[in-house]
């Protein structure tokens, strides 16, 4: 992506944005809007394989590698339609913008086992491929401020006096 690091990784947490993903989820639980971060629990409402149900995840901080600001998070699934899910997302600036790589592993519960594993990778791969665009073409326009500017919790300093007293800019720790 041609953006910040920063920024991808924030818009990569961003309830907001993955429940604007067009994937049919909607965060109902838990933190359902802003930024997620260690320890925070969303529960997603949408249909999976044709039936509505409500698949919980949180990220997981209980490991030190879990949640690495800007360059990794590990999102798994703490009850829902898989007996094991995770997601792990890994940031690196490269020459030309910033590189996001998804990890994901699961295993399918006897519910669903009439699905073959074939059939959920490619359901998953379609909807990562869905909100990694999304989140490629937000970060590489102006959209971003939209999803982050108002959640980025950053306090104005004290006003220095004077005539040549500089402004703040509230954006440049995500606009470099």
């Amino acid at each position: 992506m041609d953006a910040p690091m920063e920024r991808c990784f924030k818009l990569a947490t961003s309830v907001d944005l993955v429940s604007a993903a067009a994937t049919g989820e909607k965060a109902i639980g838990g933190v359902t809007s802003g930024l997620i971060g260690p320890d925070n629990s969303v529960d997603w409402q949408g249909r999976q394989f044709g039936r509505a149900g409500i698949h919980t995840s949180h990220i997981d901080s209980t490991r030190i590698d879990g949640w690495r600001p800007y360059s990794y998070f590990r999102e798994v699934m703490v009850q829902g339609s898989f007996a094991r899910f995770e997601h792990e997302r890994h940031f690196a600036l490269m020459d030309d913008g910033t590189r996001m790589r998804d990890e994901i592993r699961f295993s399918i519960p006897g519910l669903l086992s009439g699905l073959s594993e074939k059939l959920v990778r490619r359901h998953l791969v379609d909807i990562l491929k869905r909100r990694n665009a999304l989140i490629k073409q937000v970060a590489e326009s102006e959209q971003w401020r939209r999803y982050l500017e108002e959640k980025a919790a950053t306090p104005k300093p004290p006003r220095p006096t004077g005539d040549l007293a500089p402004e703040w800019d509230k954006s440049s720790a995500l606009a470099h």
